[in-house]
């Protein structure tokens, strides 16, 4: 199942597909490491939903929705 990442539940994990920010925002989520291939896993969801709390690459990582929404996973069951 493919999806974008703020649309995960939490303890969800998936494999990212494609990052389709653009510029800056995109620079800035492949230093973090939110590349093709890399597993992420959705820990927690702020109480007015924005930021989020994932893991990825052994860390915890904190992104805005606006850059979840422009990262396109595949759900691993």
């Amino acid at each position: 199942m493919i999806k974008y990442l703020n649309e995960f539940a939490i303890k969800e994990t998936g494999v990212v597909k494609k990052v389709e920010a653009e510029g800056k925002i995109k620079r800035r989520l492949f230093d973090m490491g939110v590349t093709p291939g890399a597993e992420i896993s959705l820990k927690k969801v702020a109480p007015l939903g924005d930021p989020i709390e994932v893991t990825i690459r052994g860390y915890e990582l904190s992104l805005r929705k606006d850059e979840a929404n422009k990262i396109l996973m595949e759900v691993v069951k």
